[in-house]
């Protein structure tokens, strides 16, 4: 019996997100007294695992498996599952993971938790502590399936090194005509710019800026800062800024450990879908905004005469400790 952990990659490198539900396999195995085995797909260096307690590795290589497909991967992680007698299989919280876990929740006829932010306070009974509510509250889950699959939230465990003897063996799964149905023809993506998803520092703009010429304060803060730029619906709505930086409820979900929001006042949607990062500062210059109810630290202010202060300020102080 082993715990299995799904490690996602992007051509050939592992995600941040990856290393996380490696770390949180390795607490549960260590809950349970076993070993912690992974599957990856087309990963170069996939041994890397080990650092974060992972002692084995089955590495998919196939042409067709380079871009995600739900279907075939599920189908893979079922077959590496049965065959590493896997009775709690992790994976993340990202949007790829959401599509594939209830698929191979029916593979396994497995009970799944999603948005777990902590290792289960029991195994016998099994329960996990999730969010709940657009992270507004935590509730308990027991899982009572034989087979246990657990979507750990990100940033919610963070990465523990536990450095482990890891061997990395190939691993070919059969797969199903019928899961390639749908086809990757082509994938277009931003290559100098740091992702929403896997941002550590996000800096967002709102209507408070007035329109796109001022989108620069954004943009050269979050250079300093090595963050990725994000903005609220209204703003994405008015062509303003691009609909994949929308956050919010209705857009993409951010679980940074640092989100600094400029000209937003904190419209319920938007707050539901930020309210997982770990530190929310807010810039307005409406002191009834309710962006600062939510916020831990808040600046009243013009972000015209903030925000280029604030990015001097980190600029001098990049240069000083450099």
């Amino acid at each position: 019996m082993s715990v299995l952990v799904y490690t996602e990659s992007e051509n050939g490198k592992f995600k941040k997100t990856a290393f996380e539900a490696a770390s949180y396999a390795k607490g549960i195995a260590d809950m349970l007294d076993t070993s912690v085995s992974a599957i990856s797909f087309n990963a170069v260096d996939a041994d890397v695992l080990g650092t974060y307690g992972v002692s084995k590795v089955l590495n998919v290589e196939h042409d067709k498996l380079k871009n995600f497909n739900a279907k075939a991967y599920a189908d893979a992680i079922t077959q590496a599952a049965k065959q590493e007698d896997a009775k709690v299989v992790v994976v993340s919280q990202t949007a790829d993971a959401k599509f594939l876990a209830p698929i191979l929740a029916v593979h396994l006829e497995a009970g799944y938790v999603s948005n777990v932010v902590a290792l289960p306070e029991s195994a016998d009974p099994f329960s996990v502590k999730r969010t709940a509510f657009t992270n507004k509250a935590f509730g308990m889950t027991t899982i009572s399936t034989d087979v246990k699959i657990v979507g750990i939230g990100k940033n919610a465990y963070g990465l523990k090194e536990n450095e482990t003897n890891c061997a990395v063996k190939a691993f070919s799964p059969s797969l199903n005509e019928g899961d390639f149905s749908v086809e990757v023809v082509s994938v277009d993506k931003a290559t100098d710019k740091v992702t929403i998803a896997d941002a550590e520092v996000v800096v967002s703009g709102g209507r408070g800026l007035k329109g796109p010429e001022n989108w620069h304060l954004i943009e050269n803060l979050a250079e300093v800062l090595g963050a990725a730029t994000a903005c609220s619906k209204p703003v994405s709505d008015m062509g303003w800024r691009p609909h994949g930086e929308h956050v919010g409820q209705t857009g993409k979900p951010v679980a940074s450990n640092l989100y600094i929001a400029i000209g937003v006042s904190g419209a319920i949607q938007h707050l539901a879908g930020i309210n997982a990062s770990k530190t929310k500062v807010v810039i307005n210059n409406d002191p009834e905004a309710p962006f600062f109810k939510a916020a831990d630290y808040g600046i009243v202010g013009d972000a015209f005469e903030v925000v280029p202060k604030l990015t001097e300020k980190l600029k001098e102080f990049k240069a000083n400790n450099a």
